[in-house]
């Protein structure tokens, strides 16, 4: 069987190379040729009004010729810039009448002489370079992921928009060519904002938008060197995997800032051994940063709880160097200005060596052999205090002591 009349005239009109549309009364594109979907991108498909394809500056006489073209019968030509599947602006001459029915307008689409006689003005090789730019910002936009890569005459009119994060923002290629910014983040910039951006200066900063966030670079352009700025180019990364994984780090650092103050507390633990008596054990490797880490906690430990006595035992220490040797008689001479005595308990043969080898004054330097005999000799000298403070005084003159 033969395919009916209709198909064969769809498929025609769908494979066509031709600029051949179907468009409701309204303007809205009802169908559309394979030619015009290749010239004018997927934009064409789904009953997109033909306004939102035109240029902002044409769409007024866009809808006076439309108007006038829908009062008549006769067939109707103007002139009109549409964009295309790229995002840049194409003169194209509409040609269209009503259709027998008056329900539809059938119409086509050609580019205008004056556009192809522009071109050979324009040298090879240059014409060659703009080309490769094109091709090489088109690529950029649609290969490098996350980026949207947009640009704004001087109005704050987009003219280009592309870049694959532009999908992951949930919009099609293209979505806001055509349209002010400043209607678009009404509530996120004024006109005195976007001013600025055309100051000539590069800028960079972070935003968010479309739920995501934004590191964006802000582009001065100028149709000659020296010129005016009359266009920004935008380059916007989204960053928001990033800025995650940054967050997450930031936890864990955190997290091992905090295990890390535990360890240190743990391992230098200041222990209130005896009403008065503090020990202090230190065990492991001693640096210069938990030596200061020490000095402040003993310190402060020793006038909140008005101690008589510090012990430093130094039992579990096999090697200290020659800046922590002098630390620790600094310490000593701390507690000593906080009016208690420092005792340094369990010397290692070596560390006592390292002491020796630094010519410091350690005739002022108490030391026991252990912890033992450190806590002994505290509490023998605070019993010596304690009984000479409750000895009687000299008896009165011409009374016999009792």
């Amino acid at each position: 069987m033969d395919p009916a009349p209709g198909a064969l005239l769809g498929e025609l009109f769908a494979h066509s190379p031709e600029l051949l549309f179907i468009a409701s009364v309204e303007g809205a594109l009802l169908h559309a040729s394979g030619g015009l979907r290749e010239a004018l991108g997927p934009a064409v498909d789904g009953g997109a009004p033909l306004a939102d394809l035109a240029h902002p500056d044409d769409r007024a006489a866009l809808s006076a010729a439309w108007s006038a073209l829908l009062g008549s019968d006769a067939p109707a030509s103007f002139s009109v810039r549409l964009r295309d599947g790229g995002g840049s602006y194409r003169r194209l001459t509409v040609s269209a009448r009503r259709s027998s029915d008056r329900s539809a307008v059938l119409g086509s689409l050609r580019a205008e002489p004056a556009v192809a006689a522009v071109e050979p003005a324009i040298a090879p090789e240059e014409l060659k370079t703009l080309r490769l730019k094109e091709r090489i910002l088109d690529g950029i936009a649609e290969h490098v992921d996350p980026m949207t890569i947009w640009a704004l005459d001087d109005q704050g009119i987009y003219l280009y928009h592309q870049g694959k994060a532009v999908a992951k923002a949930g919009m099609k290629p293209g979505h806001h060519v055509g349209r002010n910014i400043l209607d678009i983040y009404a509530g996120m910039m004024d006109a005195a904002g976007l001013r600025q951006w055309y100051d000539g200066q590069v800028r960079r900063g972070r935003g968010e938008a479309h739920g995501a966030d934004w590191d964006n670079w802000l582009i001065p352009l100028r149709s000659e060197p020296g010129g005016r700025v009359d266009g920004v180019l935008g380059v916007a990364l989204d960053v928001s995997d990033s800025r995650l994984v940054e967050k997450e780090l930031r936890l864990q650092l955190d997290q091992i800032a905090a295990q890390q103050k535990v360890i240190r507390d743990l391992s230098t633990p200041i222990i209130e051994v005896w009403d008065g008596v503090l020990t202090l054990p230190m065990v492991g490797t001693v640096d210069s940063v938990r030596t200061a880490e020490v000095m402040d906690s003993l310190l402060s430990k020793i006038v909140e709880t008005r101690a008589r006595f510090a012990i430093l035992d130094l039992t579990g220490v096999e090697v200290v160097d020659t800046q922590v040797a002098s630390h620790l008689i600094e310490l000593i001479t701390a507690i000593r200005l906080l009016g208690a005595d420092g005792i340094v308990a369990g010397i290692k043969p070596n560390v006592a060596q390292t002491m020796v080898a630094l010519g410091l004054d350690l005739s002022q330097l108490n030391t026991q052999r252990n912890l033992r005999a450190a806590l002994n000799y505290a509490i023998r000298a605070m019993t010596r205090a304690q009984g000479a403070s409750l000895a009687p005084g000299p008896a009165p003159a011409g009374k016999p002591a009792p």
